[in-house]
């Protein structure tokens, strides 16, 4: 102990420091407010920063919203009215650019907000613009400002009816191609996001589930999930901005003509001619001046909405994809040398262009672009290929399962049918959904080793499973055993080891009519995949995974595992208590359930994951009986005689976790031969038996069960749902 303060001062000289601290939080929090107020008082708030207001602060982007809707209100003289064209024509330009140079849609999350706000001050230039022209148009061309007036004379080349062919022509291009287009895509990329979310949730889980990436990594790709998913659907309603400020551009077209007109002569006596030429051109000046900015920006969001599938800037993209083979480029260059000599064609400009698109091709023959993401899309023949040497990490790292395939197998997983994968990936949510657990991803891998039509199982590198598969055959079983009688070659069902045959395609009509099952190859690989995957959850359910499981619950439920975790228990034994339900195919779906029987344990002072897992099988005693029960709405049970189960507690030793049955050998297999009888007689009589003993044997008692008959479940009397039928179909005597 150190020398200064004896162990009593130690705590209240800690106390009494948090308590000054506190003290001078609270002092310094109500000077501040204070002196706040007395500056809102004095005035002081005009001695803000004039960096606050720039267009970079929050203050300065309320002050710009404010202003362009001020313009709707107020009239602006020509001066400032030129400024905002000028600002509304550059700031399309600025935005076009910034989607050109996108690597993905989700830089660009402001878009939306932008479109909106640029489409707000074009309508609120041109209702100015409106106002001047209907009250100043009869003062002559620049009565509106010069920027109209520039437009009107440069675009319009002084004809009116040039220049309102040339906003038609605009409008019709904005309108109609540009902003239904991009609309549409917004839409259905909006629609098929949306539709895809719960798969890559799935997707981000199982990753986590594996080990693959961490928690920090999934939260990453979650807020990622959410930023696409908010994004995609506000630029399905933005897109909708752009769609009115067209109809808003021919509305205020027709507006300002027929107005200006009216004005001009009924107001100001101006002749018909004379009206028609001033108020029209500064009408279609107008017009071109508000439709060229949109015209930018709709180009822009047809630009964004299209890149979602494009990894990279557009430039790079455009490079890439059109000019990383040599063989379109040469082919377009003869196709453009032919054009050059056909008579009638100018051959200066397809010559041109044919030695172009030589030249593109003959370097991109010589020298082909490597793509940016990774996959060799092309190497030159001359130059040997050297494989980069993976990581170490990638070396040490095990798939924890995996599905490795002969070459005769290889067809299952491709082609335009893949049915292997997607047999396992509807697997997979079958499992999810049944036992409450997703389990990782399955890696299905090719081996050189195996023999052509042979496959093998595998967890955690360890082999857990193999069979033989004729690819262009179908399996036949006989439901009642034995084989069946067709043609073909004998063989054993891999997953249960039941005989079967292999026959033709052309039987399978004779086979099920002969009421055989008959099923395909891939189908027995899955059903082998499941039984193999169901036998060893357990070890599937890694500490991450229970980790995620606990994250995943609603947030309702966080509050009991804030409680349980790790003040009463540490999140290992949740674990273990999980593995071992699941070790014996009971559903861990109902997680709160779980939780609230291991704190009950706790409260109990159960201890051992023995006592905590027979606690909460009693809790799950409905579930269980519900998953036992009979398609004749019983569960059949097989019973022990009272005196073995006398033998079975006499001969219990230790205690807690070490408690253990210690019966002689012989003792011990006459046992097991009485209980083979009593499973050969409840399977005869078509029954899929569940044993019930008292609670002190029942691990014991599945201990020897599970090296006899694996899928028959062991219950205790206390763990049989009160309200469950149960009929007893035999008893070890």
């Amino acid at each position: 102990m150190t020398s200064g303060s004896s162990p009593a001062e130690g705590p209240t000289g800690t106390l009494a420091e948090k308590t000054a601290a506190a003290r001078g939080k609270i002092a310094s929090a109500t000077r501040a407010l204070s002196q706040s107020a007395e500056t809102l008082r004095s005035g002081g708030w005009l001695s803000l920063s004039w960096r606050s207001f720039l267009p970079g602060t929050d203050i300065g982007l309320a002050l710009a919203v404010i202003a362009v809707l001020s313009i709707l209100i107020i009239p602006l003289p020509t001066f400032v009215l030129d400024m905002g064209l000028s600002l509304s024509i550059t700031s399309s330009v600025l935005v076009l650019m910034v989607a050109l140079f996108l690597e993905r849609p989700l830089d660009f999350t402001s878009f939306p907000t932008l479109l909106l706000l640029t489409t707000l001050l074009r309508l609120a230039l041109e209702i100015a613009t409106t106002r001047l022209i209907l009250s100043h148009g009869n003062e002559g061309t620049y009565a509106a400002g010069h920027v109209i007036a520039a437009f009107g004379g440069f675009l319009m080349g002084g004809d009116v009816v040039i220049g309102a062919i040339i906003f038609a022509i605009l409008l019709v291009i904005n309108f109609m191609v540009i902003t239904k287009g991009s609309g549409r895509i917004a839409e259905v990329a909006a629609r098929f996001f949306l539709d895809s979310m719960p798969g890559k949730q799935m997707a981000i889980d199982a990753d986590l589930s594996s080990g693959a990436i961490n928690e920090r990594i999934a939260r990453i790709k979650r807020k990622e999930l959410e930023d696409e998913s908010a994004f995609y659907g506000s630029m399905d309603g933005a897109a909708k901005f752009v769609r009115g400020d067209a109809i808003a551009g021919i509305i205020i077209l027709a507006i300002n003509i027929v107005g200006g007109l009216a004005i001009g002569i009924l107001r100001h006596g101006m002749p018909l001619n004379e009206a028609v030429s001033t108020f029209t051109t500064l009408t279609v000046g107008d017009g071109l001046v508000s439709q060229i900015p949109a015209l930018l920006v709709s180009t822009a969001a047809g630009i964004v909405v299209t890149k979602g599938g494009t990894d990279g800037s557009t430039d790079i993209a455009l490079v890439q994809q059109l000019g990383n083979n040599h063989k379109p480029l040469a082919i377009a260059g003869i196709l453009s040398a032919m054009l050059a000599v056909m008579p009638g064609l100018p051959t200066l400009p397809f010559l041109i262009i044919a030695i172009l698109a030589g030249i593109a091709a003959w370097f991109r023959h010589k020298a082909p672009i490597t793509s940016t993401d990774g996959d060799v899309t092309e190497i030159a023949a001359q130059q040997p290929s050297t494989a980069a040497a993976p990581p170490i990490s990638e070396i040490l790292r095990i798939d924890l399962l995996r599905l490795e395939l002969g070459f005769g197998l290889l067809p299952l997983t491709s082609g335009e049918t893949p049915q292997l994968t997607e047999q396992i990936k509807a697997l997979r949510r079958t499992i999810a959904t049944e036992m409450g657990f997703i389990t990782p991803p399955i890696r299905i891998q090719d081996n050189i080793l195996l023999p052509s039509e042979r496959y093998v199982i595998k967890l955690k590198e360890i082999e857990i499973g193999a069979g033989e598969i004729k690819p262009n055959k179908l399996m036949a079983m006989a439901p009642l055993g034995g084989l069946p009688d067709l043609p073909g070659e004998k063989t054993t069902e891999p997953a249960f080891g039941l005989p079967a045959i292999w026959i033709d395609a052309s039987l399978k009509d004779k086979a099920t009519a002969l009421r055989y099952t008959v099923v395909d190859p891939t189908s027995v690989i899955v059903t082998h995949l499941n039984e193999a995957i169901r036998q060893n959850l357990s070890d599937l359910l890694t500490y991450v995974a229970t980790q995620a499981l606990l994250d995943e619950l609603p947030r309702e439920q966080q509050r009991l595992v804030n409680d349980l975790i790790p003040s009463q228990v540490p999140l290992s034994t949740v674990q273990r208590v999980l593995q071992a339900l699941l070790a014996e195919r009971i559903s861990i779906r109902d997680l709160p359930t779980i939780l609230e029987s291991i704190q009950e344990g706790c409260s109990m002072n159960l201890r051992g994951i023995p006592a905590l897992t027979a606690h909460v099988r009693g809790r799950l005693s409905r579930q269980i009986c519900n998953a036992l029960t009979g398609p004749a709405g019983y569960i059949p049970i097989i019973t022990l005689s009272s005196e073995w189960e006398s033998n079975f507690i006499s001969h219990l030793v230790g205690q807690g976790e070490d408690r253990h049955l210690a019966m002689p050998p012989t003792m011990l297999s006459q046992f097991v031969s009485s209980l083979r009888e009593a499973f050969n007689t409840a399977s005869t009589s078509g029954e899929v038996p569940v044993v019930v003993v008292s609670s002190a044997v029942r691990d014991s008692m599945y201990a020897i069960v599970e090296r006899i008959r694996p899928t028959v479940s062991v219950l205790s009397q206390s763990e049989v749902y009160p309200r469950a039928r149960i009929k007893t179909v035999a008893t070890v005597t």
